[in-house]
């Protein structure tokens, strides 16, 4: 039998704050354990949690950038359960009335619809012994800002295999990154995603049974994790079995998931508002000041790009990359040639910075060079000495360029070519009696590079050899 499959994520993402969501504590990576903690985030009695504006404002921005609708009442509420890395019993969160609603996100031809966006507090680390007898809390990480993006699953369209499951979650941190919502370094555990899958037969309008799986890390885990869940309720369905309603944990490692807990319904949180924190007022004034702030986000700058006339595949590597697409964003102000831009950051420059993603050329320098070889005082093969040391160490470009040689001008090179043809007048008549024209043509500007050392412009020496030998 053949199946459709139907796939939702629900991602988390750590803000990019200096404090966390509910307290003055540190919103910072590492540190010794249990450092970063106050009675707040440790949920002692007593101790009352205070708003962080900054988080609401970075939810909010995140919405607008991903078209949700802002809510202009939302309120916090307690998600009861209890778990080791939860000091308080509860996660503060939204259910109810979250900050952003609706939205979608666009994969290939199809806009994945989006449920939500909701602010959150994270939970601590539990740290584990390798022989599994310990287990010690971390609780730095307790109280750091989330927000936890729900993809609308009984909609279409959906993501339906693994590769579009992927492209979501690629392009989804791009957004957050770009607008400066979150880091999102899947390394450091600041992005992660619960994913659930359900198949049906191919064609029905009835749902399958979810599985899900929690905070898987990184996108090939994604991408690994979903095919799996796919194959092994194939596999059930085929031998007359029943997909049970579970939630699994994948193991990278071993390739495979195993149960974490079976559930009949979806489970009981006991949500309810959090007495402690006020409902929040959000006015159209402040979501149109953040909405400004937004920057052209990665779908429009690919647009740009490619009416600037970048291929596709161009204007999708530099899109992908922040340090990238700042630099040919500056060059662009002082240079009008985007495909030479272009040719020189997919090459030169990304070879060799692709150690340690530092460019050593600043927009100024890079712009004079390409602006001198339009204007024809440079050729390829000194541009790229002058690039090269322009990359190593301070130089007045302009300056390196009247030193090493530009290119000949019109006048020296029309004179050397004169020279060039009287000096081959049996190479002139093969040409004009038609013996393989194209190679004789290059030939000639072979010889014309070889007198003028690299000097000449060898395309404008062309030029000036097919006047000449007619």
């Amino acid at each position: 039998m053949e199946y459709d499959v139907v796939i939702g994520l629900e991602v988390h993402a750590e803000l990019k704050t200096k404090t966390k969501v509910f307290c003055p504590c540190k919103n910072e990576f590492g540190g010794q354990p249990n450092t970063h903690c106050c009675p707040v985030c440790l949920g002692l009695p007593g101790a009352l949690p205070t708003l962080n504006k900054e988080a609401l404002k970075l939810a909010i921005k995140a919405g607008l950038a991903l078209g949700c609708q802002i809510n202009e009442l939302s309120v916090f509420e307690r998600k009861n359960y209890f778990y080791p890395d939860l000091p308080k019993a509860y996660q503060i969160s939204q259910m109810v009335r979250p900050i952003c609603l609706g939205g979608h996100l666009k994969v290939g031809e199809k806009e994945i619809p989006i449920n939500r966006i909701h602010l959150e507090e994270d939970a601590g680390k539990l740290i584990h012994s390798s022989d599994g007898s310990v287990t010690m809390i971390d609780y730095n990480r307790g109280g750091v800002p989330l927000i936890e993006l729900v993809t609308e699953a009984l909609q279409e369209p959906h993501l339906e295999s693994a590769e579009e499951a992927v492209e979501f979650l690629e392009k989804l941190r791009q957004v957050y990154i770009f607008t400066g919502v979150a880091d999102c370094e899947i390394e450091k555990g600041q992005m992660r995603a619960d994913v659930n899958v359900s198949i049906k037969p191919k064609g029905s309008s009835a749902f399958g049974t979810k599985v899900e799986m929690k905070n898987i890390m990184g996108f090939k885990a994604v991408y690994r994790a979903i095919n799996y869940e796919i194959e092994r309720q194939k596999n059930i369905l085929s031998k007359g079995g029943v997909i049970e309603q579970e939630t699994r944990r994948w193991d990278d490692n071993a390739q495979e998931s195993y149960t974490m807990r079976k559930k009949e319904n979806a489970q009981d949180y006991r949500y309810f508002p959090d007495p402690d924190l006020l409902a929040v007022e959000v006015s159209k004034t402040v979501v149109d000041e953040i909405r400004r702030e937004i920057p052209m986000l990665p779908e429009e700058l690919k647009e740009k790009y490619l009416s600037l006339g970048l291929s596709d595949y161009e204007a999708s590597i530099i899109v992908k990359d922040q340090n990238l697409i700042d630099f040919f964003e500056k060059t662009l102000k002082l240079c009008s040639n985007a495909k030479a831009i272009s040719n020189w950051l997919l090459g030169e420059i990304s070879s060799l910075s692709k150690d340690d993603n530092m460019i050593k050329i600043s927009p100024d320098d890079m712009a004079k060079i390409i602006n001198l070889m339009d204007d024809g005082k440079l050729n390829r093969s000194v541009a790229k000495t002058i690039f090269t040391k322009a990359w190593n160490e301070n130089v007045d470009v302009e300056a390196l360029a009247k030193t090493l040689g530009g290119n000949l001008s019109e006048t020296e090179l029309e004179e050397m070519i004169v020279s060039i043809i009287e000096k081959n007048p049996k190479a002139v008549s093969d040409y004009q009696n038609g013996a393989e024209p194209e190679k004789l043509l290059k030939w000639f500007v072979g010889q014309v590079m070889k007198e003028s050392r690299g000097k000449a412009n060898a395309v404008k020496a062309e030029e000036i050899l097919k006047e000449k030998l007619k």
